[in-house]
């Protein structure tokens, strides 16, 4: 895979191979942390529109108390 560097990004290739890391180790890391990024993400703006919702509100209290009730027993 081949791709063309700018400015911005052979200063970020820079710093991720600073510690010794590869060209190759970096940029397969880089990619799995932006994925992971992209869903952490995703994940917040789902919560923060489950949060603003007083039905989903409801349900996750209704579930929470449910667990509750589970481990008191």
């Amino acid at each position: 895979m081949n791709f063309r560097t700018d400015e911005r990004s052979e200063r970020a290739l820079a710093e991720l191979t600073a510690d010794g890391s590869t060209v190759s180790d970096a940029i397969r890391q880089a990619l799995v942390d932006a994925v992971r990024l992209r869903r952490r993400e995703a994940m917040r703006r789902e919560s923060l529109e489950a949060a603003g919702n007083p039905a989903d509100l409801a349900e996750s209290r209704r579930v929470l108390a449910e667990m509750d009730e589970l481990r008191a027993r």
